[in-house]
């Protein structure tokens, strides 16, 4: 990919972040992105074509892969507040406020298969742990898809709540509310 198509993909996404899809013009696009509108539409035939260039690169996409959740100790404790924070750390506000943008109605069809890699990921990752637990005897057998997706909702909850609202809605820092969600969790969920 040439420097202009970059930029002009860098200067869309990053607005779509910052206003949203539709909010979002191509004169914005070209004026962020430091050439005229006719030398965006030489390089792309449309704004969404530009956007689903961008989501295609790994750096407009939120990293999260079974490979990053691979640090673990074997004890409920440590593990989910690995997973936790291993999330929050690559889910930053500015990539939740994309992918926000990104699920404009234009463009939902296209991006929601890429945003939902992200959850999917986290799910199945700690489903596989949770059922690896019970084969090492460290817990019975439970609904372990269950419990991956509350532990992901909360984890995803306290993510899009910082990013929308900042320390506006809870003063509880990021390491207080993971120590202390795992440690109710770890009561509800019997221990071999």
């Amino acid at each position: 990919m040439d420097d202009t198509s970059q930029k002009i993909i860098d200067a869309t996404m990053a607005l779509i972040r910052d206003k949203g899809y539709v909010a979002t013009t191509t004169k914005d696009i070209a004026h962020k992105a430091g050439v005229n509108e006719c030398t965006l539409f030489r390089k792309f035939k449309n704004k969404k074509e530009i956007v689903l260039s961008g989501v295609d690169q790994e750096k407009w996409r939120g990293s999260v892969t079974p490979e990053i959740f691979q640090d673990v100790v074997w004890e409920l404790q440590p593990d989910l507040e690995m997973f936790m924070t291993t999330y929050m750390n690559r889910i930053t506000p500015d990539f939740v406020n994309l992918s926000i943008g990104l699920r404009a109605p234009q463009l939902y069809e296209e991006t929601a298969p890429l945003i939902m890699k992200i959850p999917q990921s986290f799910v199945s990752t700690l489903t596989h742990y949770f059922r690896t637990m019970e084969e090492m005897g460290k817990i019975p057998h439970l609904d372990f898809e269950c419990l991956a997706m509350t532990i992901f909702s909360s984890t995803f909850g306290y993510t899009f709540l910082k990013a929308s609202f900042d320390d506006k809605l809870t003063k509880i820092g990021q390491k207080d509310f993971i120590k202390k969600t795992v440690e109710l969790f770890i009561k509800g969920v019997p221990q071999a």
